[in-house]
């Protein structure tokens, strides 16, 4: 994967840094407030994880060590990390903590839903459906990576359940039904390009919000417990908007490559739903019952950010068309 474009003064210092050029001094800690919304801090931050994944053909083998770029990801990972603990506030229950079960499934319940899948599943053109795919693919063609970071965190029976679900989205022994090539072999169906962050110049504010706050937890020890709720959130609420989606694409009669991907996710992540909130949250509270809150940020963030993601397409799309589409 190559260097994707600066958008500003974060992301150009990364950029710089990673090329070997004098980057200069690096920009002070933004406000937490602005960045949510601000796609060149996001952009920097994705930058600065992306190098622990599958890193930058420009950039040196081991540019992830470098010292200057891990303190400049620190001097964004605090006020990030302060924003991440607000933004889920309005979901938490305070006594969910003592039953984490019941709590995640309280949360999930009370999910926000700006009513993208429906969207796609009723009225999305097909360009609308393909600038859908293209930010996805930020997340969906390193799909599952991230939690790998997990398993050497965990023990016994929780590690057992990540490495399940983990299984699963590898391709289950078989390299052809690999989640992420899946997604790759959908967007190639429909004229894209299938290679791995390729798409990431096109991709807003909070899709990379979203990307950037699962690789916070899961590349932290210390936040292995939001990682495991965010996992519990993101299966819980992939089911049905993915049924719903592939309805989406057969409507429209895109490749069937498209709702191929889509369909294998109606029937795993159900499945996934069950080991992630009882046997990977619920043990691991069990086990280490100071992770409650964790477990409980995590989810929270997972369905916020989602939601705020799923928002801004919809309202772009909506500065297009005409009318704000509405839940129905």
């Amino acid at each position: 994967m190559y260097l994707p474009q600066s958008r500003g003064p974060y992301s150009g210092w990364v950029r710089r840094r990673m090329l070997g050029m004098d980057a200069g001094r690096a920009p002070a800690a933004p406000e937490p407030d602005t960045m949510l919304d601000d796609p060149d801090v996001q952009l920097a931050l994705w930058m600065l994880y992306e190098v622990h994944f599958q890193g930058f053909e420009e950039a040196e083998e081991g540019i992830e060590w470098d010292l200057g770029l891990l303190a400049f990801r620190q001097v964004l990972e605090v006020p990030f990390e302060t924003v991440l603990r607000d933004v889920g506030a309005p979901l938490r229950r305070p006594r969910a903590t003592a039953r984490i079960v019941d709590g995640l499934r309280d949360l999930i319940a009370q999910a926000p839903d700006p009513g993208l899948a429906r969207f796609l599943q009723r009225k999305a053109n097909a360009d609308q459906f393909v600038d859908f795919l293209k930010q996805r693919s930020v997340y969906h063609l390193k799909e599952a990576d991230a939690h790998s970071f997990v398993l050497p965190r965990v023990r016994g029976g929780v590690k057992v359940a990540l490495a399940e679900v983990q299984y699963d989205e590898y391709g289950a022994g078989r390299v052809d039904r690999l989640h992420q090539d899946l997604f790759a072999k959908a967007l190639i169906a429909c004229g894209l390009d299938g290679q791995y962050g390729r798409y990431v110049d096109s991709a807003d504010a909070a899709t990379l919000a979203s990307s950037n706050a699962l690789s916070l937890f899961c590349l932290h020890r210390r936040h292995r417990g939001a990682a495991l709720g965010h996992l519990a959130a993101f299966e819980s609420t992939s089911s049905i908007p993915c049924r719903r989606i592939s309805q989406g694409a057969e409507r429209l009669e895109l490749p069937g490559e498209v709702f191929d991907y889509f369909d294998e996710h109606v029937e795993a992540d159900a499945v996934h739903e069950q080991i992630a909130v009882t046997d990977l949250c619920g043990a691991l509270v069990v086990h280490e019952p100071e992770l409650a809150t964790d477990v409980l940020l995590g989810a929270e963030v997972c369905l916020q950010l989602g939601a705020r993601a799923d928002q801004a397409l919809l309202d772009r799309w909506a500065g297009e068309t005409g009318p704000r589409w509405e839940v129905a």
